[in-house]
């Protein structure tokens, strides 16, 4: 078991997932020991606060930095890699910032996981690392392939690196619901294209996605929730009914619908019953662990497509939830 009286470390681990990800691992995977590792010092003195469980351990660090994370590493058995600059006009204007975080910290978290013997080590990726048009999908998709490499360092018997990718959280930092719930007050909503759509799920779905998928894996996959779609027009109808909704057009660096698995990408993948996973295609695969149905010909899971659909109803539910 890869929680059960084992050190699990969180990198990003005071965000949203990973505040969520240590609830649940403290009450329900018996770990003998969960380290936030994150930047910010107030958010961790705030965690400190809200969470009381000696088994919790704080470190202060930056994925940019290898000797802390060489330090942080030391005993841990598990590693969920959450840490990123995700905010997309943040990293299209600071480029350098973003590949230091989500390239080169993806690197250092790889080499000190092996370097320290940490078993598994899951990394969090996005829909936007697809086909990527803006940075931040750039940088994430280079991330993905790091870790998928990673057991070639590894070898047989060594670390095994994973990624999971999934759809837009509801309510997490960034989200548009927060600007909705502001705006509905002026009686009027802006809407970027009333034909956007975007996969959709919510933070718990997420964590217990990740924490089915260290269980899961062997090593290289790339894990794929079957998840629900919505369109932004019903999204703005569940946060603020009977408001006014103007289009304001597709920002920079902005999908019309978001796209989880190309083309290409299902001709190494397969149909695992509620998620898809996408094998690797190096030599050192060997094909064990995970099976499943092969993808068909010219299959796409994007949002639009998406044979899941999210009502209105269903919207306001999961945001009131």
């Amino acid at each position: 078991m890869p929680f059960r009286d084992k050190v699990v470390l969180v990198t990003g681990g005071t965000g949203s997932f990973g505040q969520r990800f240590v609830r649940i691992a403290l009450a329900e995977l018996s770990p003998k020991k969960v380290i936030v590792f994150s930047r910010d010092e107030l958010k961790q003195f705030e965690m400190a606060q809200q969470i009381n469980d000696d088994r919790i351990r704080f470190f202060i660090g930056d994925v940019r930095d290898p000797d802390r994370l060489a330090r942080a590493f030391q005993d841990v058995d598990t590693v969920i890699h959450a840490a990123a600059l995700k905010q997309i006009p943040a990293a299209e204007y600071n480029p350098f910032e973003a590949i230091k975080t989500n390239v080169l910290g993806a690197q250092n978290v790889i080499n000190a996981a092996l370097d320290c013997g940490v078993e598994r080590v899951v990394a969090l990726s996005t829909d936007k690392a697809v086909s990527p048009i803006n940075l931040y999908g750039a940088t994430k998709l280079c991330s993905d392939k790091l870790f998928v490499a990673g057991n070639a360092y590894s070898g047989r018997e060594g670390t095994r690196f994973s990624v999971v990718r999934y759809g837009n959280v509801v309510g997490s930092r960034g989200s548009v619901i927060p600007l909705f719930k502001q705006k509905r007050l002026e009686g009027r909503l802006p809407i970027t294209d009333p034909r956007m759509t975007r996969f959709w799920i919510t933070l718990e779905q997420g964590v217990r996605f990740v924490i089915a998928s260290v269980e899961r894996m062997t090593g290289g996959e790339l894990f794929v929730p079957k998840i629900p779609s919505m369109r932004v027009v019903d999204l703005a109808e569940a946060v603020a009914p009977g408001c006014l909704m103007e289009t304001v057009g597709i920002r920079p660096g902005e999908k019309l619908h978001e796209l989880m698995i190309g083309e290409d990408d299902a001709r190494r993948g397969i149909d695992v019953g509620d998620y898809y996973a996408l094998l690797p295609e190096f030599a050192w695969w060997s094909g064990d662990g995970i099976v499943g149905t092969p993808l068909p010909e010219g299959f796409v899971y994007r949002s639009d497509t998406n044979t899941q659909w999210l009502t209105v109803e269903d919207i306001r539910r999961m945001i009131e939830a």
